[in-house]
């Protein structure tokens, strides 16, 4: 396939290669750019297999707690100026007590609220404010003790990045230590049990391929790649991570110290995973200037 400037960029800005190193990874992977991502760090061409900063979406994810429960909603809406609407907000912050009462986002559109569905209510206040809305998700956590935490906070309980943590017994001061590094590393899963374990073999894969580009025999590549799958894995769970707090400690340390068993979490990003489609601005305007 015809491999596209757009694509290079893309590529660049997810990898950190130079720009002839993108093209040729594109060109040498068909376009795909997962692919290219690895065939880059197979090379050891990447900087890292950055995800991109870039999100699609806008609006706010919320977070609700109450007797052992914890629940976190996004709602995304066109523009950050709606994020910091107050109608917005209110709207959002009663989507959210509703959440409280159901198990999955399907639920939660159906739900009501004020006589009406959730669904509904969204399409009035659609009209209202006059830009697209959707109700993308909800997560929710059960433990002993629930802990919530809320990143870059527009107003009480809603912002750009809405934590739960689930604990075995109450302690909020360590609750919220875990939630803000949550909210700051982004582990890919609790421990290395919950990882999916497609994700854990394609990294193997890679780690091996990048140890084979070296030239060195494969009894030393095999001792090479447990060593560096273990590090992988440590950085890619929360328990296994540097507590951002105390370094000197992995989190799951940080939790024995503190005489508790952390149980689950819940890290939920505003616009997390959609691409978000550029706009040439110069050329937007120009557009309408013609018209």
């Amino acid at each position: 396939m015809a491999i596209t400037a757009a694509m290079v960029k893309e590529l660049r800005d997810a990898s950190g290669a130079g720009m002839m190193d993108a093209k040729k990874a594109l060109t040498e992977v068909d376009g795909d750019m997962e692919a290219a991502i690895d065939w880059l760090r197979t090379k050891g061409l990447a900087k890292a297999a950055k995800k991109s900063g870039r999100t699609a979406a806008e609006g706010l994810v919320a977070v609700a707690v109450d007797a052992g429960k914890g629940v976190a909603v996004e709602v995304n809406s066109e523009t950050d100026f709606v994020g910091k609407n107050a109608e917005f907000q209110e709207m959002v912050g009663g989507i959210t007590a509703v959440a409280m009462s159901v198990s999955d986002v399907k639920a939660l559109a159906g739900a009501d609220m004020g006589g009406k569905p959730v669904s509904e209510v969204l399409t009035d206040k659609i009209a209202t404010i006059g830009e697209n809305m959707s109700l993308r998700r909800m997560s929710a956590v059960e433990a002993p003790a629930v802990v919530s935490y809320v990143h870059n906070a527009a107003t009480a309980g809603m912002g750009k990045i809405g934590v739960l943590v689930g604990l075995s017994a109450d302690n909020e001061a360590f609750g919220k230590q875990v939630a803000m590094h949550i909210a700051a590393a982004n582990p890919a899963a609790l421990s290395e049990a919950d990882l999916d374990p497609a994700i854990v073999e394609k990294e193997k894969q890679v780690q091996m391929d990048i140890a084979r580009e070296s030239g060195k025999p494969e009894q030393v590549i095999e001792k090479m790649i447990v060593g560096r799958m273990k590090k992988w894995l440590a950085e890619s769970t929360l328990l296994g991570q540097a507590f951002v707090i105390n370094p000197d400690l992995t989190v799951a340390e940080a939790a024995k110290e503190s005489g508790v068993d952390i149980t689950a979490f819940v890290r939920l990003e505003v616009g997390e995973g959609i691409e978000k489609k550029e706009e040439d601005f110069a050329a937007e305007v120009a557009k309408t200037m013609k018209g």
